[in-house]
């Protein structure tokens, strides 16, 4: 999947960012260039302490970089500072969070943990709750939006969770070792539901991952190490949607 004729969901020009000052200051990033296109699925890879995590929390408007440019969703949202207010909105707006853990509110039945999201956009209780339980068929688990989050196996309540970041229709889906907790078959079918909502919802989807079975899910893979972006693969082969 290339995206030479499209214009980038997500584009990081020459991100830094550094920690303390002096002898001791940190560069967690380096100079990142980065760019992501809709209905791509990236991988994000290093090792431990290699900025991956720093890289998406910038990508997130969660973490002021030092230096350089963001633009998320053709708007430039930071340019040597933040050029946007309203941080906590545009994350709203724009992009999803999915976790290593699904982190459900346990008193919230598994529509309610994903209309939550949408009362907090503004959507009334009906629009909220409908939308809520479209989403969870659409992830094959509304069978299951009745059930507190402990009757909810890891791959339904992963699902759940993954509809909860789908909500507000995002542009962006930003992962976290999604697929962490789950053995290597719930990985791959969580890594195909990915990569169906990149295309079915024309979105951008970048996967924090140290995860080596799930290499063939994914359109190209960055490499981080030390701060700096070491490798960019692209083209990857992978198996059809589906496939286990």
């Amino acid at each position: 999947m290339t995206g030479e004729n499209r214009q980038a969901i997500v584009r990081v020009e020459h991100l830094s960012k550094h920690f303390g000052a002096g002898s001791a200051r940190v560069d967690a990033l380096i100079d990142i260039n980065m760019d992501v296109y809709p209905g791509q699925v990236i991988g994000l890879m290093g090792p431990s302490g290699s900025g991956k995590t720093t890289l998406l929390n910038c990508i997130a408007c969660i973490l002021e970089p030092s230096s350089g440019r963001l633009m998320l969703d053709s708007e430039a949202v930071y340019d040597d500072r933040w050029l946007k207010a309203d941080l906590r909105r545009l994350r709203l707006d724009k992009i999803g969070f999915i976790f290593q853990y699904p982190n459900l509110l346990p008193f919230l039945d598994g529509s309610d943990n994903v209309a939550v999201v949408l009362h907090l956009a503004g959507f009334g209780a009906a629009a909220a709750r409908d939308r809520a339980i479209g989403l969870l068929d659409y992830l094959e688990v509304g069978h299951r939006k009745h059930a507190m989050p402990s009757q909810l196996s890891g791959g339904e309540a992963q699902r759940v969770a993954i509809a909860r970041a789908l909500a507000n229709r995002p542009r962006i889906i930003l992962a976290d070792e999604p697929t962490a907790p789950l053995d290597s078959q719930r990985a791959r079918i969580v890594m195909d539901l990915l990569r169906r909502i990149a295309i079915d919802q024309n979105a951008a989807i970048i996967v924090v991952t140290h995860d080596e079975m799930i290499l063939d899910r994914f359109d190209h893979i960055f490499r981080l190490r030390d701060g700096r972006l070491e490798t960019a693969t692209g083209d990857i082969s992978r198996s059809p949607v589906g496939a286990a």
